[in-house]
């Protein structure tokens, strides 16, 4: 399939708002065909009217929004850069995965307005496909073997403005650190929890991290929304053993 074919079939309502414009300026040097129209799109009714999120917006908003973490510290580290490529491959397929981080080469090299592209994100995506997207942006920061305040900050930052809670935040970011209270984190639960309490908390977040919340995005994203669904599992059966119940 050439680069024209993928961009075209595969996105909705991403080639309008702020994120169409960073894809207009990316695609310029990149897709055959775009500039002589081979591709049609209606930028405008894209964006103007809700509809669901197809497999491709959510991988353009992955793209624009992984530019924006691996930048966060201030230099680009290519064991993420290595990460965002191993991950698109294992999620698309090679061939797909070149399509994508083509783009994101071009994508990479803008400024991206953070919030803008957010609240885009927040108006046409549904909440789990938003929690999937934060998951990812973590594992980015994770994947040089370390996250720095600066990639926590900026994580922080696009959840706040994708109007992910702060619960939700922590209980993801729980997932990327090893501290003696990340189960209860995972479970949005604190300490002094009860026993009752912890079986509510596990029944709430494995149904919100349930790998059929985001089915509609495509088999290729079911292994990351299993991954969350599986630390939510293991915080649980952790608690379980200490707790003796």
């Amino acid at each position: 399939m050439s680069f024209s074919k993928w961009i075209g079939a595969a996105l909705g309502w991403s080639f309008g708002g702020p994120i169409g414009a960073i894809l207009g300026l990316a695609l310029g040097s990149v897709v055959d065909g775009f500039s002589n129209g081979n591709i049609k799109v209606d930028t405008q009714q894209s964006y103007g009217k809700a509809r669901r999120t197809q497999s491709g917006d959510f991988e353009i908003s992955l793209l624009v929004l992984a530019s924006v973490v691996i930048k966060a510290d201030g230099k680009q580290d290519q064991r993420e850069l290595d990460f965002v490529r191993q991950q698109f491959v294992g999620m698309y397929g090679k061939e797909r995965a070149n399509h994508a981080f083509k783009l994101f080469k071009g994508i990479n090299k803008q400024e991206i307005p953070t919030r803008q592209v957010c609240l885009q994100i927040r108006q046409m995506m549904d909440h789990p496909s938003r929690l999937q997207l934060l998951h990812f942006l973590f594992g980015i920061a994770k994947a040089d073997g370390i996250v720095v305040e600066s990639e926590v900050t900026t994580i922080q930052t696009i959840a706040n403005y994708l109007g992910i809670s702060h619960p939700d935040f922590e209980s993801i970011k729980a997932m990327f650190y090893n501290s003696s209270d990340n189960a209860y984190k995972i479970l949005e639960i604190t300490k002094d929890a009860t026993v009752t309490e912890i079986k509510a908390a596990y029944r709430k977040m494995a149904k919100k991290y349930h790998p059929d919340k985001v089915i509609h995005l495509g088999k290729e994203h079911q292994q990351g929304a299993e991954e969350k669904f599986r630390q939510v599992q293991d915080a649980y059966e952790q608690l379980q053993k200490e707790r003796g119940f």
